[in-house]
């Protein structure tokens, strides 16, 4: 059975609502590790990676927030998950703000082409260019595409890490305007929550599986904000009109049955916009649906 090494990357850096540097606890709090190991699996925590608070360095950059801090601690995620990932353990990322995201696909895709499924109600697709807040947590896919601050572009290894044509986004549901028309130009293929309310979410994840045939290795990225507030609220940006539980549920039940899903991140829980560690407990429950946990 396949060893899970579990990685908390408490950072809250990216954004400027504070909160979710507490999102690994949370997770842990609400039996992630053990609901793994009822599955069968051997699961390892290799604890938190060390942040600096945001109090602790000047703004380098009103475009890039906390610039330089943000690429040291994904570099850091990198080095461990590259470990990780040579031990052929899957590893599961905790965070913190979804920036983190920068340091963990680099380290899953150096060498190889991937697939990403980015599950989000946000684009995350801009660049200090094109940000209205400077915040970077807004900036991640634009990254990995090659797009953006170099200091981040180059975290791991130098250039892009994901091709565009092989990220596929779900849940989308608020887009700022230069980034929605980089959208529209990108390659990348993004299903709103228009497109889950008219085609459903069993047809949308049967298309992602159709396009990303061809690839050996898969990696999500999972926002908790991605689902309605109405059912996880402790996160930082809600949105109105997000995923439903059961909606959220059939598409890890959908991608677990492919098997070629390698890594996962879970972001942005924030605990204390949360009620009772709900939202936290939800992630549990889609990683493990994600990870073969099924009702028959």
């Amino acid at each position: 059975m396949t060893t899970i090494r579990i990685i908390g990357v408490p950072m809250d850096l990216g954004q400027t609502r504070r909160g979710v540097d507490m999102g690994p606890y949370a997770l842990r709090y609400a039996g992630l590790g053990e609901s793994l190991t009822a599955l069968g699996y051997t699961v390892i925590d290799g604890g938190n990676i060390p942040v600096p608070g945001p109090e602790e360095g000047e703004e380098e950059n009103p475009r890039a927030r906390h610039l330089h801090a943000v690429a040291a601690t994904c570099e850091e995620v990198y080095r461990r998950a590259r470990a990780g990932r040579e031990r052929g353990e899957f590893i599961l990322f905790l965070g913190g703000d979804h920036s983190i995201s920068i340091g963990t696909i680099a380290a899953v895709s150096e060498g190889r082409d991937i697939g990403l499924i980015w599950i989000d109600a946000h684009g995350d697709f801009n660049t200090p260019e094109t940000t209205p807040s400077g915040n970077i947590h807004g900036m991640p896919v634009a990254v990995v595409t090659g797009r953006g601050a170099p200091e981040l572009v180059h975290v791991g290894f130098p250039g892009p890490k994901v091709s565009p044509a092989h990220i596929v986004m779900v849940g989308v549901r608020d887009l700022d305007p230069a980034e929605r028309e980089a959208l529209l130009h990108s390659g990348i293929t993004v299903f709103t929550m228009r497109d889950i309310d008219e085609f459903g979410m069993a047809a949308i994840a049967r298309r992602i599986v159709a396009q990303m045939h061809n690839l050996d290795y898969v990696h999500v990225s999972l926002d908790m904000d991605s689902l309605d507030p109405e059912i996880a609220p402790g996160v930082g940006t809600p949105v109105p009109g997000g995923l439903t539980y059961r909606e959220a549920h059939l598409l890890m039940e959908i991608l677990a049955e492919w098997g070629k899903i390698g890594s996962l991140d879970i972001v942005e829980v924030n605990p204390i916009l949360d009620r009772r560690n709900q939202t936290a407990e939800m992630a549990v429950e889609l990683t493990a649906s994600l990870l073969g946990k099924r009702i028959l």
